[in-house]
C-alpha cells in the first residue's frame, strides 16, 4: 500500500489545459473515485499518475518517493483499462502472466502461485485456458482485474473499467470492486463518469470540472453539503431543482411561494448547525439561487409531518419509475422535478399542493455559484475535505 501526492499537477496539450494546477492527496489503502463529465481531465489525472503522460507541470510522489519523471514499469502501479486490453490470440492465463513473464523478475512457482491466487480471488479457474472472444464482458474484466492483481503493486489505477458492461453486470462488478478493494486493501483510484459508481465504490469521492477539483468529499458529504452549484447538480439523480430567490427577512421569496430559511450552516462549516445564515436584511434585498432536491420535494398530502409551509403548482409530465413517481410541475415560471408516491393520481394540467424537507435546502451565489448555506443541522463527516481549486 501507497499514499499518492500530487501537488500542484497541471497537464497542457497545445492550448488545451486538460489538469489545471490539482492538490491531492490519496491515503495509504484508500479507494478514491474521482469524477466528472466528459472533458473534465480525469482520465489525464489517471494516466499522469500512471506514468503514461507527461506533467506541464507539478509533482507526483508515491510516499517519499518522487515519480514525476519515472517510467511506467518504474511506479509499481498497475493500470486497468476501459477496453479491457486483452491480447485476443492468448488465454486467460497467458494474458494474466505475460508482463510477468516479460519483466523476468518472476520464477515459474511465483506466477503459478499468484495466477492460482489471483483466480481464486476473482472466481475465474475455469476461464484460464478460455481466449477473449469465448468470454462475455464481465468475465474479460475479471481477467484484466487479473493481470493487476498478479502484479502485487502498490496501487490500482482503474480507467472507467465497468462502462463497457450492461447495466445489472455493472451493479454485480461493483459489488466485486468492493470486496476486492477490502480483502486486498491496495491503494486504488478509479475514474468514472457515473455518479452511480462514485457514490457506490468511493470511500472519498473528487468531483473534477474543467481540470479542477471541485470537492473532494465521503459521498454522503457531497449530497449533502455541496460546495458549489456544479456539485450539486452533478451529484444526484436527478439532479437539484434550482429556482431563482429573493433573500428577505429570513427566506427565500419567489413569485410562487415564500420559504422560511431555518438557521442552518454556512459553507465550510464542519459542524453543521453552528454558523446561522447571516441576516438578509442588513444589505437590503439580495438574489440567490435556491436548491431543493426532487426527493426533498413532495405531495403536501403525502407528507403532513414536514410542515404546513406549502405552494401550488401544475402537473406538466410524470414518469413511473416503479418505486416512486417523478413529477414535472411548474412553480410559477419554474420548472421543476419533485418525487412522489408511485401510484399517485396525478394527470397532466392538475393543480397539487407541494410541500419541501425544511432541512435540505440549499443556497448558491448566482454569479459565482459558490454555496454560502445548508439548511441540515446534522454534523458533517469529521474527516470532510475542503476543496482544493487553483487559480
Amino acid at each position: 500500500m501507497t499514499t499518492i501526492t500530487l501537488e500542484t499537477l497541471s497537464k497542457e496539450f497545445d492550448d488545451v489545459v486538460a489538469v489545471n494546477g490539482i492538490d491531492l492527496t490519496v491515503r495509504d489503502g484508500e479507494f478514491l473515485v474521482v469524477v466528472g463529465p466528459s472533458g473534465c481531465g480525469k482520465s489525464t489525472t489517471l494516466r499522469l499518475l500512471a506514468g503514461l503522460e507527461t506533467p506541464t507541470d507539478g509533482e507526483i510522489r508515491m510516499d517519499s518517493r518522487d515519480v514525476t519523471g519515472a517510467e511506467p514499469k518504474d511506479r509499481n502501479v498497475a493500470m486497468v483499462f476501459q477496453n479491457y486490453a486483452l491480447y485476443p490470440h492468448m488465454t486467460g492465463r497467458r494474458n494474466i502472466t505475460f508482463g510477468m513473464n516479460a519483466a523476468g523478475s518472476f520464477t515459474d512457482e511465483e506466477i503459478d502461485r499468484r495466477v492460482a491466487k489471483a483466480a481464486e480471488t476473482l472466481d475465474i479457474a475455469d476461464l484460464l485456458d478460455r481466449k477473449p472472444q469465448a468470454m462475455s464482458g464481465g468475465e474479460r474484466q475479471r481477467v484484466a482485474l487479473g493481470r493487476a492483481i498478479v502484479r502485487d503493486p502498490d496501487a490500482f489505477l482503474m480507467d472507467e473499467p465497468l462502462s463497457n458492461l450492461d447495466a445489472k453486470l455493472r451493479i454485480q462488478m461493483r459489488a466485486e470492486l468492493t470486496r476486492l478493494h477490502a480483502e486486498l486493501g491496495t491503494t486504488t483510484v478509479y475514474v468514472t463518469h457515473d455518479q452511480t459508481e462514485a457514490m457506490t465504490l468511493g470511500e472519498r469521492v473528487v468531483v473534477m470540472d474543467d481540470g479542477r477539483i471541485q470537492q473532494v468529499d465521503p459521498p454522503q458529504a457531497l449530497y449533502d453539503f455541496p460546495t458549489n452549484r456544479f456539485v450539486a447538480e452533478f451529484i444526484g439523480d436527478p439532479a437539484m431543482n434550482m429556482i431563482d430567490v429573493e433573500l428577505e427577512g429570513g427566506a427565500a421569496v419567489h413569485d410562487a411561494f415564500r420559504i422560511p430559511l431555518p438557521a442552518g450552516s454556512a459553507e465550510g462549516e464542519t459542524g453543521a448547525g453552528t454558523e446561522p445564515l447571516a441576516d438578509p436584511d442588513a444589505g437590503g434585498r439580495r438574489h440567490a439561487v435556491l436548491g431543493i432536491r426532487p426527493e426533498d420535494l413532495h405531495l403536501a398530502r403525502e407528507r403532513p409531518d414536514l410542515g404546513e409551509t406549502t405552494f401550488d403548482a401544475t402537473v406538466e409530465v410524470t414518469e413511473p419509475l416503479g418505486d416512486s413517481l417523478l413529477v414535472h410541475c411548474s412553480i410559477g415560471n419554474e420548472t421543476v422535478k419533485m418525487g412522489a408516491e408511485p401510484r399517485s393520481s396525478l394527470e397532466p394540467g392538475g393543480a397539487v399542493s407541494v410541500g419541501y424537507d425544511p432541512e435540505r435546502l440549499h443556497l448558491f451565489d448566482p454569479e459565482t455559484g459558490e454555496a454560502f448555506y445548508h439548511s441540515a443541522t446534522a454534523t458533517a463527516p469529521a474527516d470532510r475535505a475542503e476543496p482544493v481549486v487553483t487559480d
